[in-house]
């Protein structure tokens, strides 16, 4: 297969189903899990105390280092790169929400810096490389060639506390827009009470 950038989504991918595996997410509490950041130092997502974005995704490709064999048929793995270029391209628009973005998967820092560096992104991209965070909250995960990776899922957390969940995601491009309209909702309600409601499934 001819490697690519990775900036653009192939037609006809198989499309994920839901199979429940994230459906405890919603309403926990995120765990007091220090990771290194793409942008350097260290990140504690249990205390930043506001409202932010986390989605997670497999693995960004490398140009020219092939993809694992196989993976345009796993459904929900292709998209990484077409999926945070999609939220480089909104990132003004959700800041102006009033939330932050981070970028999580399991890979080691070393490996995001580069990507981070390379697509100019605007905000951390943090790993979770030794599986601490995706363990503690029991998120869904899937293996490939020997490797465990964290299957595509987006949360929304305001003040520690997981009030939103996108998963699965497809496309992978799709997902900023969800997080837009997650919170252009807040705009029609007060904030606690909004993510108070939808913390408890309301």
């Amino acid at each position: 297969m001819k490697q690519s950038t990775f900036e653009h989504l192939p037609e006809n991918l198989p499309v994920p189903i839901d199979d429940g595996a994230a459906d405890h997410i919603k309403g926990l509490s995120l765990p007091n899990i220090v990771l290194a950041s793409s942008k350097g130092g260290k990140v504690d997502l249990g205390t930043l105390g506001r409202t932010y974005v986390i989605y997670c995704y497999p693995m960004t490709g490398r140009p020219n280092v092939p993809l694992p064999e196989g993976w345009d048929e796993i459904p929900g793995a292709r998209g990484c790169t077409p999926q945070s270029l999609s939220f480089r391209a909104h990132y003004s628009e959700i800041r102006n929400l009033n939330a932050d973005v981070f970028g999580l998967s399991t890979q080691d820092t070393t490996y995001q810096a580069e990507m981070a560096e390379r697509r100019h992104m605007p905000f951390p991209i943090l790993s979770d490389e030794h599986f601490q965070f995706c363990r503690s909250l029991r998120l869904p995960t899937f293996e490939v060639e020997g490797q465990t990776l964290v299957k595509r899922l987006t949360m929304i957390v305001h003040k520690t506390q997981i009030v939103s969940v996108h998963y699965p995601v497809f496309p992978s491009t799709s997902d900023p827009g969800w997080v837009i309209k997650e919170l252009t909702k807040t705009r029609l309600n007060d904030h606690d009470g909004w993510f108070r409601n939808q913390a408890q499934g309301s």
